[in-house]
């Protein structure tokens, strides 16, 4: 559910109409939803009520410095997997004691200020990792808090480019090293064993993979367990995903899923870590764009608009849906012609929907592309020397820039020039 509808024939986010917005901020620009990433929120921390598990909102969705003061505030822990999104975690209000830190490759630097910060825990993805952990651990004379990930082998049913849980993945210990790996970490003075993490994947509409892996995790306590291995703790992951193309996708609900957790893990005494991101924010934010041009061929009609590409990125890179409602509603029995939906890039891929029945679009129109709040503003770059685009939350009748839209001038303010070519 998100809270964008039509209200006397024009689309607004809460109480406010977007074409209230886009006059006053611009176009393109993101939109958020208080109430829907409230909604969303709420949704996991009464699902996972009686589990004794923490709901820690996955950053790499939406990093905005208030979408985390408001789920911080609520309540939420914050997966990050920089140090980068560490520090923004911190300067956003998030406790450091509710941070976990996740990610592939961290540095020495970021490992450091991690247990410095005092984090929850850091997420093991290799031996490397592991070793790297305990000799920065040693060094400052801490043992570091850590969960082991392992890559369960399960196959998450989703896109090739998001999935993480199979043995071909970068992600993770091999299951198959995963028993020896835990008992030498219990070997090492500079780390502590919590327990086990895993994440196989992104958009997944299946609850099946999850209980797949679900049921390989509670095999590995138990064999970990008899080897005599500290298991606290144990890691889900996030991975739930959103309905992208209404009517054609219908992911389960945060309920049924921790209905499946409750029946495969909910025994083991092991305090809960859920890492939801896109399912909270994804259908809490739409990018608006106006329509720039309309283009008629011989064997195709474009509408160009003022978004493109290097603002949400999903659609070119992995050729992923998003609706597009008009800003102003149409009449209910307004024809719906063909139209492919494209960007100012100079990139053929600079594409965000072929052949799609919308309905008639002029220059000057405002579109909303529906469920861009996760991976969308995160994603965004300054190709083709675009400024990034702003970024607003709307909470019921009032709203707020919380990412203003660089100056052209910003676009070169960490750049500077060798002697030799200055003036």
């Amino acid at each position: 559910m998100h809270h964008f509808s039509y209200i006397d024939g024009r689309l607004h986010a809460e109480s406010v109409p977007l074409d209230r917005i886009a006059a006053e901020v611009g176009t393109p620009c993101y939109v958020y939803s208080t109430a829907t990433l409230t909604r969303h929120y709420r949704a996991f921390a009464d699902a996972f009520a009686g589990l004794g598990a923490s709901i820690c909102y996955a950053m790499k969705a939406n990093g905005n410095r208030a979408v985390l003061r408001l789920l911080t505030g609520m309540g939420s822990g914050v997966d990050v997997v920089s140090g980068g999104e560490m520090a923004l975690a911190l300067a956003a209000g998030a406790p450091a004691g509710r941070i976990v830190f996740s990610g592939v490759g961290k540095t020495e630097d970021e490992i450091a200020a991690a247990l410095q910060a005092g984090v929850h825990q850091l997420n093991v993805e290799s031996e490397p990792e592991l070793d790297a952990i305990d000799t920065v651990a040693r060094r400052m004379g801490v043992k570091a808090p850590v969960a082991i990930r392992v890559n369960p082998d399960v196959d998450a049913a989703t896109h090739a480019k998001i999935t993480t849980g199979k043995a071909e993945n970068k992600f993770g210990i091999e299951w198959t090293s995963a028993r020896q790996v835990f008992r030498r970490a219990m070997t090492l003075e500079g780390i502590a064993v919590k327990g086990a993490a895993i994440h196989i994947g992104s958009q997944i509409l299946d609850l099946g993979p999850f209980e797949a892996a679900f049921l390989k995790v509670r095999d590995l306590v138990a064999m970990l367990r008899a080897d005599g291995v500290t298991v606290e703790r144990l890691d889900l992951g996030g991975g739930l995903g959103v309905p992208y193309h209404q009517g054609d996708e219908s992911p389960p609900p945060p309920a049924a899923y921790a209905e499946v957790v409750r029946r495969t893990l909910g025994d083991l005494g092991c305090a809960l870590t859920i890492e939801p991101g896109r399912a909270i924010a994804g259908n809490a934010g739409v990018l608006v764009s106006r329509v720039i041009y309309r283009k008629d061929g011989i064997t195709r009609t474009f509408a160009v608009v003022d978004a493109a590409m290097n603002d949400l990125m999903r659609p070119a890179l992995y050729d992923a849906w998003h609706d597009i409602w008009p800003v102003v509603e149409p009449p209910a029995h307004a024809e719906r012609p063909l139209v492919d939906v494209v960007g100012p890039v100079c990139e053929t891929t600079d594409t965000f929907a072929r052949d799609r029945a919308l309905p008639p679009v002029a220059p000057g129109d405002l579109i909303a592309f529906m469920t861009a709040g996760a991976y969308g503003a995160v994603m965004a770059n300054q190709y083709n020397g675009r400024p990034l685009v702003p970024e607003v939350l709307v909470d019921g009748d009032r709203f707020h820039v919380v990412r203003r839209r660089p100056r052209l001038e910003d676009l070169a303010a960490l750049e500077d020039l060798p002697p030799w070519l200055a003036d």
